[in-house]
């Protein structure tokens, strides 16, 4: 497995760890816009300072390509959130959790239109596997009597759609910029413009608590500034139809970190579903003897 895949691995593995300070920011009264406000503002700030005092020749951007990053930090990481969090509000964390997850199949596609990605079948039994994982490990299988509204389906698919944009902005936007470049633009956009829409000026008690801190630092630097710069430096060498299934390892981690620190129910369903996750992950990285499709043409 080479050093782009690991990084995504990576990455997903420390998205997979942001319950554990999600939970801190709920219990300091904070709303979950807000706390996406506070994941961006704190990763922004701290990358930041990490750039300007490491390599400040990554905080140059020509102004004309802002539109890069309104893409990858208000149209995909800052929309899926908006989505994605409605989608919670509306049903349950396992339906949310399962509709995020249509993203590979939005990237797979869009990769295939953009950068004449192959299709192919091992690709579409990973979709299948990943999707059914996914499903499995969120326990919405077996189904419940609970229907699924078409509000609620539509934030779903609308944060599926989100998250995958970020794979395609970050892919033409990685023709000019280095990683580092592009994580740290994408979080800062993100941040500029999710803090005014979360309304947490009129929460300003909240932030006196400790909790509300604690949580967004880990969440901002460990699960914001760190995993959004290895996907990013992954991604440039990366497929983003694998890198975006890869990406769904982050339910396997979640879910094991559940188990393991929250004591979770275990069950064969979830085991199943983690089990499936893992076995995409492994199916992803089968040494194939077909030639890599060329890179895209398309200049930024």
């Amino acid at each position: 497995m080479n050093k782009a895949y690991l990084n995504i691995i990576a990455a997903a593995g420390l998205w997979g760890c942001i319950g554990l300070f999600l939970k801190l920011l709920t219990a300091a009264g904070l709303t979950s816009m807000q706390g996406v406000a506070m994941r961006s503002l704190v990763g922004a700030v701290f990358y930041g300072l990490f750039l300007f005092f490491s390599n400040r020749e990554a905080l140059r951007v020509d102004p004309k390509d802002c539109g890069w990053f309104l893409g990858t930090g208000v149209c995909s990481l800052l929309f899926f959130n908006w989505c994605y969090f409605n989608a919670i509000t509306l049903s349950s964390m396992s339906v949310a959790a399962v509709l995020l997850y249509t993203s590979p199949v939005f990237v797979t596609l869009m990769s295939a239109l953009f950068f004449r990605e192959a299709v192919t079948p091992v690709k579409l039994i990973a979709l299948i596997v990943t999707f059914s994982g996914c499903v499995l490990v969120t326990g919405l299988f077996p189904l419940g009597q609970t229907p699924i509204s078409a509000k609620t389906i539509l934030f779903g698919l609308g944060s599926g759609f989100g998250y995958a944009l970020y794979s395609i902005f970050g892919k033409f936007v990685l023709k000019k910029y280095a990683p580092s470049t592009v994580t740290f633009y994408t979080i800062l956009f993100c941040a500029l413009f999710s803090l005014p829409l979360s309304g947490i000026q009129n929460n300003l008690a909240a932030l006196g608590d400790w909790r509300a801190w604690a949580g967004a630092l880990g969440v901002g630097l460990l699960c914001c500034a760190l995993p959004y710069h290895l996907y990013t430096a992954g991604l440039r060498d990366a497929e983003p139809g694998k890198a975006a299934i890869l990406a769904t390892l982050e339910p396997f981690v979640a879910a094991a970190l559940g188990i393991l620190l929250f004591r979770e129910e275990v069950t064969p369903y979830k085991l199943l579903g983690m089990a499936a996750i893992l076995g995409a992950v492994l199916l992803l990285n089968v040494p194939s003897k077909r030639t890599q499709p060329s890179k895209p043409s398309l200049e930024i």
